[in-house]
């Protein structure tokens, strides 16, 4: 597989990686997500492709404090073959890079074989609580 930063042209293989993997939410509009990305460190916004075809996705964030993980997916198809944890560490070399202290991310409760996930690549449940607040509507 080989990673790149996401170029506009892969912009409906990776809503179809987002909606097939079922990572998409009635109030999270992908083409906003992508352009919000886009308009922050858009060279953290990586795609994995094999053969042209784009097969994994993953948003990496800084902020000066902490990285963030979001929207990492890899088409079904391709799913088991360790393509989710290379492209979790592009994104880790990408963060040292930046200077990140330590990676966050957000699992939705009860996504058990996604903890599981990243348990096997190094995370630990943190004991925090996450707290929400919408200030746009994508809907």
């Amino acid at each position: 597989m080989e990673i790149r930063a996401y170029l506009p042209e892969d912009e409906a293989a990776v809503i179809s990686i987002w909606n097939r993997c079922g990572l998409l939410r009635a109030w999270n509009d992908p083409k906003k997500d992508i352009e919000r990305k886009l308009s922050v460190r858009p060279d953290l916004f990586l795609v994995g492709t094999i053969d042209g075809e784009v097969v994994a996705t993953v948003m990496v964030g800084y902020e000066g404090h902490r990285g963030w993980i979001n929207y990492l997916g890899v088409c079904p198809d391709h799913q088991r073959q360790g393509l989710g944890r290379e492209m979790m560490q592009a994104a880790e070399q990408r963060l040292r890079d930046c200077g990140a202290p330590k990676i966050n991310l957000q699992v939705r409760t009860g996504n058990q074989q996604v903890i599981d996930f990243y348990k096997s690549v190094g995370f630990q449940v943190d004991d925090v609580v996450s707290l929400g607040k919408r200030l746009e509507g994508d809907e």
